[in-house]
């Protein structure tokens, strides 16, 4: 598990995925997310800019995100 934590209101999916080199690059994190396999909260996330919020679970391969 990663925590991660954010010094503003959100941080957009993507970024987040990079942020956490879960993938090498932001095209990359794209793909990943158009090819649903990032969740959030529970529920396949497609957009690729969403909000993330503290206490926002996301989940991608084997690793679980908690933002904070």
């Amino acid at each position: 598990m990663i925590k991660f934590k954010i010094e503003t209101e959100y941080i957009e999916l993507i970024k987040l995925i990079k942020a956490t080199h879960i993938s090498e690059s932001g095209a990359q994190a794209k793909i990943f997310v158009e090819d649903g396999i990032v969740i959030r909260n529970g529920e396949i996330e497609t957009r690729k800019r969403a909000k993330i919020r503290p206490g926002d679970k996301i989940e991608i391969f084997d690793e679980i995100i908690i933002v904070e």
